[in-house]
């Protein structure tokens, strides 16, 4: 927001200087950008009146002038701006004048005449970048006064960086609200007069969506003088606040937007047909805007039209075809509350972005309306004349915002605060702020006025009493806490602890986005339909992951498109799935998973290339579930899952209960996805993990251990799992170690039976195995081996 202190100090002036005010403002959280004069710095420029103007003899782009500028004789001055003409009131720069960039007048001949001083316009004053010819004064400016003083150039600009919630500052009504609060001045709202209706004339107003907008106002104005231009004490408070003058309808508009902070838009009436509808959009419904461009207005955008066309973005931009020109006689000016969360975000779906939308967006006084409306009329009336109809007011008072009632504890004030504040400072500050309050048994009940709709809370309140208190004002105090230590439960397997087993095993973390591709999504999930974003980041960022899986594999193409084939990436993370029953229609799950792609042994001298294969992530996985106190109760079940290769899939359960998914990715979806190689996944839920092994120490045993190999033949369709499950059960407490070390079927070995070598490693802590001891437990293995499976030695 930039504005004119000059401008600023008509509504409140503190006796405080351009600096003193600036930083009053930035302390209390309205931080000022940038202090600028607004205009060059000059001496000897003043009104004066071209009495004659003629053409230059020997020049055709230049006039011979003479100007009065109150001396005892007129000024020779030669001019080339095509506005010059007998009557003008100019700034005139007399000899020895000195314009900005210390550029000084002197006598001079221009094709022979004399020029005793030069006729300037606003760019060489300092006061714009360009500018098409000299300034026009008005007609009563006093002749030989100083343009600075008749002008009020002593002045500057203040931009302040206003952050989003506080809108109500982006209008020169709330800045001076700020200012008389920061100064404990008093201020009162101004109320305009209201302007009497010349004639019955008005369009009707129907309310299509009044969640949307829940009040409009219109007034017909008939009559009005296109032709005449803004006065110049209009353009220059324009000016100094950035905005560009265009013709005095826009640019009262303009003016009633820096004012008071309320956008307002006027329309052509003879474009208008019928009454005046606030609706959203129809499907493929197009507009042409003020700026001639064309487009097609998308669900949801809030429109003003008539009951053929849309007139007009509600809000946002104006149409093109009913906007006000050069030709309007009649026009039709509306006021309006587009409540924020209709507004937010529109004008970007479009490109676009104006001063009505930066402030509908934040939000506006939806109690201004009428109050701009008045506004505008009044100045209309004064520049461009015409004959005023009544306001037609529609309003749908339930959708319209209400005042937020909060509850201010003392207690709560000065405890966040760290400092006492007297009840009756905070009531003053309150009360200055527009607060209406009750005093409660301990604080205030609080009421807030209807261009504070930022403040919620308790806390909202706490901030607005310390900044107007001054945050100078608190001291510096370290704050003072009592520590307790953190509860740790030993026991809980922390995501840490998981992370950093992965990157042991030579895996990298990777962390993509929750929002996933749902084309890809779709591949290894197609009968759930996964959770969509309204307003997505981008089209292939629209979906809430259903696993891990989806950022991993596209990372993965990613990768393998840059030449990087070996690849062991992990993530943690929730993914999002579908339950009726959870909070808000979707359960939230901790999961870590990971993906392997490549081979091992790549590049080295002494070990034999191969890829990757089902065992290798098997084994990772295996590893994670090491770090549990019930490694032995999960189990790998051959099973079938849409993503995973068929034949090489398994669910990981744990007592019977879901835990996680392990195999090759879906050949489809290997190929649909671009994928280089053979896929291997896996996904764990971190809640079905239990708790971890706590380390329990023994004593290590003085005496030998002792292996015993088996070989037992089995059918091919028998689990090692589940031998290795039955071997441990009966080997007791002396059976220390059990592996397996080779697999065979073929010449020896009948078909659909298949050879199992087992290491079997006994050992006692109490004492010495004897050959009996040992042969007493290999003979148990081997019964029940037989019992279970039919398993018998190999010969």
């Amino acid at each position: 927001m930039k504005f004119s202190e000059s401008w600023l100090r008509e509504w409140v002036n503190p006796a405080v200087s351009s600096e003193v005010l600036s930083e009053q403002l930035s302390m209390a959280g309205l931080e000022v950008d940038a202090v600028s004069p607004v205009a060059g710095d000059f001496i000897g420029v003043v009104v004066g009146e071209v009495v004659s103007c003629a053409q230059h003899p020997d020049a055709d782009k230049l006039q011979v002038t003479k100007v009065d500028v109150g001396d005892e004789e007129l000024l020779d001055i030669v001019c080339g701006a095509s506005n010059c003409r007998q009557g003008l009131k100019v700034a005139v720069a007399k000899v020895g004048a000195v314009l900005p960039g210390d550029f000084k007048i002197k006598k001079a001949k221009l094709r022979g005449q004399p020029s005793m001083g030069m006729l300037c316009s606003l760019s060489e004053l300092g006061m714009a970048e360009e500018s098409a010819g000299i300034i026009e004064l008005p007609a009563d400016a006093p002749v030989g006064q100083d343009v600075r003083q008749y002008l009020q150039l002593d002045d500057v600009t203040i931009e302040v960086d206003l952050t989003p919630n506080r809108a109500d500052c982006l209008g020169l009504l709330g800045l001076a609200r700020e200012v008389a609060v920061l100064n404990a001045l008093d201020f009162q709202t101004p109320e305009y007069q209201v302007v009497a209706p010349a004639h019955d004339e008005q369009r009707p107003i129907e309310l299509l969506a009044p969640e949307a907008c829940p009040r409009y106002l219109g007034r017909v104005i008939r009559n009005i003088n296109p032709g005449v231009k803004s006065p110049l004490w209009l353009v220059e408070k324009l000016r100094r606040c950035g905005v560009r003058s265009i013709d005095p309808v826009v640019d009262v508009t303009n003016f009633v937007l820096l004012e008071l902070g309320h956008p307002m838009h006027a329309f052509d009436l003879a474009k208008i047909e019928g009454n005046i509808q606030v609706r959203y959009a129809h499907s493929d419904e197009k507009m042409v805007l003020l700026d001639g461009s064309e487009v097609t207005l998308l669900p949801g955008t809030l429109l003003i039209a008539d009951q053929q066309k849309p007139l007009a973005m509600a809000g946002i931009f104006g149409g093109l075809h009913s906007g006000v020109t050069e030709q309007s006689s009649d026009i039709f000016l509306e006021s309006a509350f587009f409540a924020p969360e209709a507004m937010a975000g529109k004008a970007r779906q479009y490109g676009l972005h104006t001063d009505a939308s930066h402030r509908y967006e934040r939000g506006v006084d939806p109690a201004l309306q009428r109050q701009a409306m008045e506004r505008a009329t009044a100045l209309l009336l004064d520049i461009v004349g015409g004959e005023p109809g009544p306001v037609v007011e529609a309003v749908s008072s339930a959708h319209l915002p209400t005042a937020n009632q909060i509850e201010l504890s003392a207690t709560q004030l000065n405890k966040l605060l760290g400092i006492s504040i007297e009840a009756s400072t905070v009531e003053r500050i309150l009360r200055q702020l527009g607060l209406q309050l009750t005093n409660t048994a301990d604080g205030w009940h609080v009421s807030t006025p209807s261009w504070r709709f930022d403040l919620a809370i308790a806390e909202d309140l706490i901030e607005e009493v310390a900044r107007v208190y001054g945050y100078n004002q608190i001291p510096n105090e370290a704050p003072s806490a009592r520590l307790t230590m953190r509860r740790f439960a030993e026991a809980e397997i922390p995501l840490h602890l998981l992370r950093q087993l992965l990157v042991n095993r030579g895996y990298q973390e990777a962390i993509t986005y929750s929002f996933v591709d749902p084309k890809v999504q779709q591949l290894m999930y197609p009968q759930v339909e996964a959770l969509m974003l309204p307003n997505p980041i981008s089209a292939d960022m629209s979906a809430m992951r259903l696993s891990t899986w989806a950022g991993l594999l596209q990372t993965v193409v990613a990768n393998q498109n840059r030449q990087q084939l070996q690849l062991r990436l992990f993530e943690s993370g929730l993914k999002f799935v579908p339950d009726a029953s959870a909070e808000n229609g979707v359960r939230q799950v901790p999961v870590i998973g990971g993906v392997l792609v490549g081979s091992i042994g790549q590049g080295q001298w002494n070990q034999t290339e191969r890829p990757y294969d089902f065992f290798d992530v098997k084994g990772d996985v295996e590893a994670l579930l090491a770090t549990t106190s019930d490694a032995d109760r999960f189990d790998f079940v051959p099973a079938e899952h849409t993503a995973l290769h068929p034949g090489q899939t398994a669910e990981i359960t744990r007592h019977g209960q879901h835990v996680g998914w392990l195999g090759a990715l879906h050949p489809d979806a290997e190929r649909k996805l671009g994928i280089k190689g053979k896929c291997y996944l896996f996904e764990l839920e971190l809640a079905g993990l239990g708790e971890r092994a706590i380390v329990q120490c023994q004593e290590l045993s003085r005496y030998p251990a002792n292996r015993r190999d088996l070989a037992v033949v089995v059918k091919s369709d028998v689990r090692f799992a589940d031998i290795l499950a039955t071997i441990k059960k009966v080997g007791g407490n002396q059976l220390v170690g059990l592996k397996l070390f080779d697999v065979y079927s073929g010449q020896g070995v009948a078909e659909g039976y298949k050879s199992l070598a087992i290491a079997l490693t006994l050992q006692d802590s109490a004492r010495t195995l004897e050959d009996k001891d040992i042969q007493q437990v290999v003979d148990q293995v081997v019964v029940a081996l037989k019992n279970e499976f039919n398993a018998t030695l190999r010969d």
